[in-house]
């Protein structure tokens, strides 16, 4: 199994317009009931997820997939173990939508696969209700709270084009100063 590449906004040369131009486009739903191109999506996507040990969620634009489809850890692993042992560990929502937000917004530092060696803070609802259909194309109408739903955010906003970046102040390493500063002027 290969594992497929996570696109990003730049790379060590700077902005990497193919990948940006597919994170940035609004992902189309996925035809229901699934068929199998519908199927293979949905699997190659839990694929390149269960493939890292750095993420808490994926979404199908990430892969080069503009479908509104997400995967994400079900649970916080508290045994601070990163890889994913088994399918049960993760959740996948198909054309999710979030049906209802609660509570008072909670600002955090958020990392992206797609955004490198950045953190932005981002302010999220902590409770979410969302309306969607699992991996195997079963209804989910489902309440997440705190870290989940903030992943489950994250994640719809890929579905729309949206990143981290979007936020507001960014931070990045210091080694990376110059660089950053010429990558955010263009």
């Amino acid at each position: 199994m290969s594992t497929k590449r996570v696109l990003a906004l730049w790379n060590e040369e700077g902005v990497d317009a193919k990948d940006t131009s597919v994170l940035r486009k609004k992902s189309v739903e996925l035809p229901v009931p699934l068929d199998k191109e519908g199927r293979e999506i949905v699997q190659t996507l839990i694929d390149a997820f269960m493939a890292r040990d750095d993420a808490s969620g994926l979404a199908a634009p990430q892969i080069g997939i503009n479908k509104r489809v997400i995967v994400f850890r079900a649970k916080i692993p508290e045994d601070g173990q990163k890889k994913i042992k088994d399918i049960s560990d993760i959740e996948v929502l198909i054309n999710p939508r979030i049906t209802q937000e609660r509570g008072e917004k909670v600002t955090a530092a958020e990392g992206c696969l797609s955004c490198p060696d950045v953190q932005v803070e981002v302010s999220r609802f902590p409770e979410i209700k969302v309306r969607a259909l699992d991996a195997k194309g079963g209804k989910v109408n489902k309440k997440y709270l705190d870290f989940i739903a903030r992943v489950i955010q994250h994640e719809v906003d890929h579905l729309d084009g949206k990143l981290i970046v979007d936020y507001g102040d960014i931070y990045y390493p210091k080694s990376k100063q110059l660089f950053f500063e010429k990558l955010f002027k263009e």
